[in-house]
C-alpha cells in the first residue's frame, strides 16, 4: 500500500469554512497522471495540486493542477494555497517561491503576520494579458440565467481572454450578479457553437464600483457548478480593466462566494510593461485537514 500525505486550506479568506477549498499533495513522486486525475476526482474540490520536484533547482517546485475531470495549465487560488501550505513546510526561506507550470514560471511572495506566521500569499500571473473571441451578449446572459440587457456592453462585449488560463469574462449589473444561475444546456450550446472557444467555456461575471468588484464564477461543463474564488479569472478582471481604464497600473479588491456562503477576498493589481498588462492576485490562507491517501 502506498501513501501520499496531503493538507487542505480554505483560500482568499481569514476564516475557516470561508473562501476556496484547495488540497495540496505535498510529494507527488511515485504518482501516474491518471492517479492524480483521480485523486483529484475523489477529493471533488475544484482543483488539487501536485507537488513535484523543480527541473530547474534554481525553482521551488513543479506544480501540476488538476480539477475533477482535467489538468490546468495556470490556476490562481492553487498557487496560492500552494504556496501557503509549502512556506509552512519552511521552503520559503526568503518570503519567496518559483512554480513551474505548464502556462509558464509562477513568481509567489509569501505573507506574515506580526509573529512571523504564515497567513497568505501573492502570485504573479505567468503570462501578460491576451484575448480572444468575442460571444454575443444574449449567448451569455442565457447561460447566466439572466436577460440580455443585464449584460453591461458599455466597457466591453463578452470576450474570452487569459492570464494564464482562458475565461470568458461578462460585466453584469449588480442587481443582476446576485440571481445568476447557470444553464447547462446553453455553456454547452456555446461551447459547440464556438470554435474559438476550443472546447473548453468558463464564465466570469462581475459588476464594479470603481475599483471595488464583486465576482462569479460558473464551469459546469467541468463539473464546478460555482466557483467561491477564482484567482486566475479575477486577475485577467484585473489586466483587462486596466487595459480600458488605461493609466500604468491599478489595484482592484474583488469578493466571490458569497451566494455560496463561502465569502472570499481576494486582491489584484495590474500594471502595464515590455510585454503587455501583468497581473497579482493575493489573499489570506487557513488550514483545515492532514491526511493520506492509500493507493
Amino acid at each position: 500500500m502506498r501513501k501520499f500525505a496531503f493538507e487542505t486550506v480554505d483560500v482568499f479568506t481569514e476564516e475557516r469554512f470561508g473562501g476556496n477549498q484547495l488540497a495540496v499533495f505535498t510529494d507527488a513522486r511515485g504518482l501516474s497522471d491518471a492517479e492524480m486525475q483521480s485523486l483529484a476526482a475523489e477529493m471533488n474540490y475544484s482543483e488539487t495540486t501536485f507537488v513535484l520536484p523543480a527541473e530547474d533547482a534554481a525553482n521551488t517546485a513543479r506544480i501540476r493542477i488538476f480539477t475533477r475531470t482535467h489538468e490546468m495549465p495556470f490556476a490562481g487560488h492553487p498557487n496560492v494555497g500552494t504556496a501557503f501550505v509549502l512556506a509552512r513546510h519552511g521552503r520559503a526561506g526568503d518570503g519567496a517561491l518559483r512554480f513551474e507550470e505548464i502556462a509558464g514560471l509562477v513568481e509567489v511572495k509569501v505573507s506574515q503576520d506580526a509573529a512571523g506566521e504564515v497567513t497568505g500569499a501573492t502570485i504573479a500571473a505567468p503570462q501578460p494579458l491576451s484575448t480572444g473571441v468575442e460571444l454575443p451578449a444574449e449567448a451569455i446572459a442565457a447561460c447566466a440565467g439572466l436577460a440580455p440587457s443585464d449584460v453591461v456592453v458599455a466597457n466591453h462585449r463578452p470576450v474570452r481572454a487569459s492570464v494564464g488560463v482562458f475565461f470568458v469574462l461578462a460585466e453584469v449589473t449588480s442587481e443582476a450578479l446576485s440571481r445568476a444561475t447557470p444553464d447547462l444546456s446553453q455553456f454547452r450550446a456555446i461551447r459547440d457553437a464556438n470554435p474559438g472557444l476550443e472546447g473548453r467555456f468558463s464564465l466570469f461575471i462581475y459588476a464594479r464600483d470603481g475599483a471595488t468588484i464583486r465576482a462569479r464564477m460558473f464551469a459546469p461543463i467541468s463539473g464546478t457548478w460555482e466557483d467561491p474564488a477564482t484567482g486566475s479569472a479575477s486577475a485577467t478582471v484585473a489586466a483587462l480593466l486596466l487595459s480600458l481604464d488605461g493609466g500604468d497600473s491599478a489595484a482592484f479588491t474583488l469578493t466571490q462566494g458569497v451566494e455560496m456562503g463561502r465569502p472570499s477576498l481576494l486582491r489584484l493589481t495590474a500594471s502595464r510593461g515590455a510585454d503587455g498588462i501583468r497581473a497579482t492576485v493575493g489573499g489570506s490562507c487557513v488550514p483545515v485537514f492532514r491526511g493520506e491517501a492509500l493507493l
